[in-house]
């Protein structure tokens, strides 16, 4: 019996003291947790009585080198409800539909879905949301928002791009500067109670958005506007099916005008700008989008022609190949290896001196220049002038050049590259390496993008722009100065020529693959002034029907953007800066 009584007596012990740790573990936790968590818990506690809705940053706009806004924001609103705030349900619905011009089922559907919050449309118009906000309905909510809007429609759609329903780049400078331009969202928090629904007369915290920073740009509206219409008319006048036009100033690589017609609505992107083939699939309609969004400036690639004549001349000349006053001989074709390459003159020019084959843009010199070079002299300027790196222009998608590797070619793809055949480049690509030609030998990098300002105005910043030196010597530069002026005042080129200016350039037409199409790209590259240029343009023209020679369509149409935009940019008659 009293032993018993002695283990009760123990047991009741250990019991006592497992009840004690415990309740002095409990306490201690309790004191951990009130002392050293108690502002984690009281914001778990607020984010359970917080509602979170997001106030949209204003996009910052795009500006022109005029200062006239080219992107810019419409004031909308996001319509949205909250269920659990909600008091009659049948009321909202009927208001919604009649004020958002919805289907019933559409808006029962978001109405009746249980969620914290429930987006019933975007980019409701602000008159809209005012009355929405005007019926004071419980559970619903207007929230101020912003809607991408470009004032001058399709101008310039493919270098702008545009963005999607959440106000996001996706191509052009939208996208390429989407950190700059999109700014910090803020919020609007506000207390509810267990059950979700908001408490009368609680404050109402506020975290203000931050404007995207405007992005200043060196396109020019005016001379957009001359090169677009440019375009359309060539367009329409030849059949083609599509135009590029590019201009930039030679001295820095700012572009002030970048045309690819047809271009498209960017208030309106996912509307096609040519008419859709009926029954076409979901698939399909994407890849015609997809196209109609491509920029063939600096997306595509094609054969130069003889517009890369500018570069082989410019490698000939520095390797002290060739002089000016070198005399070639020209029977109409040339023989390489196995290979009859004709001239365009079925007859030949017969004796000429390289000044004389470069005005006449007589493959055979060409040939011959680029047989000099040899390979690898040939490859090695390819690479100096870089030909074979992107120019690292401000735009997504840029392609690359696609050549021979050295090991592949032979003396037939020497002589077909030396007059800009059987290798492809972009149209930037091609005007870029020319500019380095030109402008005393250096290598500038093509941009849209001269600097960002805050929304307040206070904070500027200023991009820069790689530039390589010694592409060429300034003598080589200037001689090519002078056999290109020669081109356009005597030679292939006379139609770009304008009366009191000193213009340079060179014409081209390339046959596109596979030859048996016969179809053609017909281009044109010119400058002013010829002594010192400071502005320098290319055409293609895609497809041309009918007379499709570079120097017979091409380089008028960049005579008559030159006689509009050289006065406007205050060039002056003979050269003179205005």
């Amino acid at each position: 019996m009293e032993h018993n009584r002695t283990r009760h007596r123990k047991n009741i012990t250990v019991l006592s003291i497992v009840l004690c740790l415990c309740m002095v573990g409990l306490i201690g936790r309790l004191v951990y947790l009130m002392m050293f968590c108690s502002l984690h818990y009281s914001r778990m506690a607020e984010d359970l009585h917080e509602r979170e809705r997001t106030i949209k940053a204003a996009r910052g706009n795009i500006i022109d080198a005029t200062g006239q806004k080219i992107a810019s924001n419409r004031s909308v609103c996001t319509i949205s409800v909250i269920y659990n705030q909600i008091e009659d349900r049948e009321t909202v619905i009927a208001a919604l539909c009649e004020e958002l011009g919805m289907e019933e089922s559409a808006v029962r559907k978001r109405v009746e879905k249980r969620s914290s919050r429930e987006i019933i449309r975007t980019n409701v118009d602000k008159e809209t949301g005012d009355r929405i906000r005007a019926r004071k309905l419980p559970g619903v909510k207007v929230d101020e928002d912003y809607k991408r809007y470009y004032p001058y429609g399709s101008l310039a759609s493919r270098v702008l791009g545009f963005t999607g329903g959440d106000n996001q780049g996706i191509v052009g400078l939208e996208v390429m500067y989407e950190q700059i331009l999109k700014g910090i969202d803020g919020k609007i928090l506000t207390m509810t109670d267990a059950a979700g629904v908001e408490i009368e007369n609680a404050a109402e915290d506020r975290v203000e958005p931050v404007a995207g920073r405007d992005l200043i740009i060196s396109l020019d509206i005016n001379i957009q506007k001359y090169c677009e219409q440019a375009a359309y008319e060539t367009m329409e006048r030849k059949g083609a099916k599509g135009v590029s036009i590019l201009v930039m100033n030679p001295k820095n690589g700012e572009m002030l005008a970048m045309v690819s017609v047809p271009e498209f609505d960017c208030n309106d992107p996912f509307a096609l700008n040519t008419e859709a083939p009926a029954g076409i699939s979901a698939a399909g309609m994407q890849e015609l989008l997809n196209q109609m969004w491509r920029n063939p400036a600096i997306n595509d690639t094609y054969e130069p022609g003889s517009t890369f004549k500018i570069i082989t001349a410019a490698a000939g000349l520095e390797a002290g190949v060739v002089t000016p006053e070198d005399t070639f001989s020209c029977p109409g074709y040339r023989i390489v290896e196995d290979r009859r390459i004709r001239c365009h003159k079925v007859g030949g020019h017969g004796t000429e001196t390289f000044l004389e084959g470069a005005m006449n843009s007589c493959n055979p010199v060409f040939i011959d220049v680029g047989q000099r070079l040899g390979i690898e002299n040939y490859v090695r300027y390819f690479d100096q002038f870089g030909l074979r790196q992107k120019t690292g222009i401000d735009l997504p998608g840029e392609a690359s050049t696609i050549m021979h590797k050295k090991e592949n070619m032979g003396l037939v793809e020497l002589a077909t590259v030396s007059f800009g055949q059987s290798f492809q480049i972009t149209p930037i690509q091609l005007i870029t390496t020319a500019v380095s030609v030109i402008n005393g030998g250096d290598r500038i990098t093509p941009h849209f993008a001269v600097k960002t300002v805050s929304a307040d105005g206070n904070s500027v910043s200023e991009f820069s722009w790689p530039v390589q030196k010694g592409i060429v010597s300034e003598k080589t530069s200037a001689t090519m100065r002078m056999i290109l002026e020669h081109v356009v005042s005597e030679g292939s080129g006379n139609k770009a020529a304008i009366e009191g200016y000193r213009i340079g350039g060179k014409t081209a037409t390339s046959e596109k693959l596979p030859r048996s199409l016969k179809k053609y790209i017909s281009s044109f590259i010119g400058f002013a002034p010829a002594d010192d240029p400071q502005i320098i343009a290319l055409i293609t023209i895609d497809e041309p029907q009918g007379i499709y020679y570079g120097g017979t369509i091409a380089a008028p149409v960049i005579a008559d953007i030159f006689r509009n935009i050289l006065p406007y940019l205050r060039i002056g008659e003979s050269g003179n800066k205005g």
